[in-house]
C-alpha cells in the first residue's frame, strides 16, 4: 500500500498542472454536480420565510446550522431581537487579513397575486428558478456557502481565515443584522482585510455580458417630514392645512431638479461602459462632465435608464404619507418619507440645507430615520485582481468595471472599520430579468446559477490558497 503523503503529492501535483479546476477530498470536481447541488440547496432556501418585516431569519440561520452540522463545521448565532438572527463560521487559515463571505438572509415582501408562481414555493420553470431572494441575495449566499463547504472538503491550507456570514435586516438598514454584528462583535472584524457581498454582477445585453463590481455606493439619507397646521372638521376647510402645507411643500420637491455632477467613481464607470455602448450614447458615456450640462440628454437619459441617470445627481423618491386616520377629519399634523441617495462625496449638512430651501415652509420639521457614511474600496488588491482575472477566463470578451451602486447594502458598515469590500457575485442574468428584484417573478437562470457556483469557487481559490 503506497502511503497516504504519495497521493497527497500527486493530487498536488494534478491542481498545479491543471489549473483552477476545484479540487474537494482528493478528487476533482464534478462541475455539473456542484451547480446542481447549489441549484437544490438555493430551492430550499427560497423556501424559507424570512419576508422582512418581520424578517424571522432564525429560520434561515436553522437552514444553514443543518447543513454545518452535517459537515462537521461549528458554527456560532445569535438575535439581535426575538427571531432575527445572525448565524457565523470561521475557516481558520494563515496570517494575510481575513475574507469575509457575506449575504443576507431577509427578503421584501411580494404580493403573490402579481407571481406567475408562489413567491416562496422555489419553483423551477423553463429553465428558472422562481423566488423572492432569487436574485437578492440568496442565490449569493448559496455561491457563498459552496466555496466555503468546498475550503472545508478540500482540508487545503488557506494563506487566511476565511469567514462564512449571513445576517438579518439588511432590507430595513441592517441595524439587526451587519450593524448589529460590527457592534456586538468587533472582535471578529479586527484582522478581516477583505469582503464579498452584494451589489455587483453580470447582464447579458443585446448578446454582450457585462460585469460590474460594486467599490462605492450612493448614501442612504431617510427623512421624515412633518407639517403641522390647525385640525378641525373636513366640512369646514380651512385656507391652509397640514395636509396642505405638506403637499406643496412635497410639490416643490418634485419639480425640484438636483444639480447634476460626475463624481471620479461615476466618470470612470461610464467611460469604461463608452467603448460599448449603442452609438447614440457613445459620445456622452466617454464625456459625462460635459454631457450632464444639458437638460434634455438628462432626461432622455432619465427615460432610457433610470439606474444610470441616479448616478448623475443626489435624488429623493418621495414614498410614504400619512395624513388623518379619519375620513372626516382635518388632521393637526400630515407627513411624508423620502428615500434620499447623495452622491458619494455629497456633505450631508449642506444637502439638508437645499432641501430646507426646496420645501420653503419654516412649518416643516425634517426628521432623520436614518443616514450613513460614504466610503470608496480601492481597485488595487489582490482580490479585486482575482475577480478580474477568473471572471476574464470565463467570460474571455465581456466587459468588467468598477462600478457605483445607486442602492445600498451593508458593505458600507465593513468600509467605515477599513475592510475593503466588493459587491460581487458572478452571477449573468438577462438585463430585463433585473426588475425582479423587488419586483414580481424575481428568478434566476439555472445556468446562471451553475456557471457563477464555479466561478465564486474559483475567486475565493485563487485569494486563498
Amino acid at each position: 500500500m503506497m502511503p497516504r503523503w504519495f497521493f497527497s503529492t500527486v493530487l498536488l501535483l494534478f491542481v498545479l498542472a491543471v489549473g483552477p479546476t476545484p479540487v474537494l477530498s482528493g478528487q476533482a470536481v464534478d462541475p455539473d454536480a456542484m451547480g446542481n447541488d447549489a441549484i437544490s440547496r438555493l430551492q430550499e432556501y427560497l423556501r424559507v420565510n424570512t419576508v422582512n418585516p418581520p424578517g424571522n431569519e432564525s429560520r434561515g440561520a436553522d437552514f444553514f446550522a443543518r447543513i454545518f452540522d452535517a459537515e462537521g463545521i461549528p458554527y456560532h448565532r445569535e438575535e439581535s431581537a426575538p427571531g432575527r438572527s445572525n448565524i457565523w463560521a470561521r475557516l481558520d487559515g494563515g496570517d494575510e487579513p481575513a475574507l469575509v463571505l457575506l449575504h443576507h438572509m431577509d427578503v421584501v415582501p411580494a404580493d403573490e397575486s402579481h407571481w406567475v408562481v408562489d413567491p416562496l414555493g422555489g419553483v423551477i420553470r423553463d429553465g428558472y428558478l422562481y423566488g423572492r431572494g432569487a436574485l437578492d441575495t440568496k442565490s449569493g449566499g448559496i455561491l457563498h456557502l459552496e466555496a466555503f463547504l468546498a475550503l472545508h472538503r478540500a482540508g487545503r491550507p488557506l494563506n487566511r481565515d476565511v469567514i462564512f456570514m449571513a445576517t438579518a435586516d439588511e432590507e430595513a438598514g441592517g441595524l439587526y443584522g451587519a450593524g448589529w454584528m460590527v457592534e456586538h462583535h468587533p472582535e471578529l472584524f479586527q484582522d478581516v482585510g477583505f469582503l464579498l457581498n452584494e451589489g455587483g454582477d453580470g447582464t447579458v445585453s443585446h448578446g454582450r455580458v457585462e460585469f460590474g463590481i460594486e467599490v462605492t455606493q450612493k448614501v442612504p439619507l431617510w427623512l421624515r417630514l412633518v407639517a403641522t397646521g390647525e385640525p378641525g372638521h373636513g366640512s369646514t376647510p380651512h385656507t391652509m392645512s397640514a395636509v396642505t402645507r405638506l403637499l406643496q411643500a412635497l410639490d416643490n420637491l418634485r419639480h425640484h431638479p438636483f444639480q447634476p455632477r460626475i463624481v471620479p467613481a461615476v466618470g470612470a464607470y461610464f467611460k469604461g461602459l463608452a467603448s460599448t455602448a449603442d452609438p447614440a450614447w457613445r459620445d456622452a458615456f466617454a464625456d459625462m462632465a460635459t454631457a450632464v450640462k444639458d437638460p434634455a440628454f438628462l432626461e432622455r437619459l432619465q427615460l432610457a435608464n433610470p439606474y444610470f441617470h441616479a448616478l448623475t445627481r443626489n435624488t429623493c423618491s418621495i414614498t410614504r404619507l400619512e395624513g388623518s386616520s379619519k375620513i372626516n377629519v382635518v388632521p393637526p399634523e400630515a407627513a411624508a418619507e423620502l428615500d434620499c441617495r447623495l452622491l458619494p462625496d455629497q456633505d450631508r449638512e449642506a444637502f439638508l440645507d437645499e432641501l430646507t430651501t426646496v420645501l420653503d415652509d419654516p412649518g416643516i420639521t425634517i426628521h432623520q430615520i436614518m443616514g450613513f457614511t460614504p466610503a470608496v474600496s480601492s481597485t488595487d488588491t489582490d482580490l479585486y485582481r482575482a475577480i478580474v482575472a477568473v471572471v476574464r477566463r470565463h467570460y474571455p470578451d465581456a466587459s468588467i468595471l468598477p462600478t457605483v451602486a445607486s442602492g445600498f447594502t451593508d458593505s458600507h458598515f465593513f468600509r467605515d472599520l477599513g475592510i475593503t469590500s466588493y459587491g460581487f457575485f458572478p452571477l449573468v442574468t438577462p438585463l430585463e430579468d433585473g426588475s425582479g428584484v423587488h419586483g414580481n417573478n424575481e428568478r434566476i437562470p439555472l445556468d446562471a446559477m451553475r456557471t457563477g457556483t464555479r466561478v465564486m469557487l474559483e475567486i475565493v481559490q485563487q485569494f486563498v490558497y
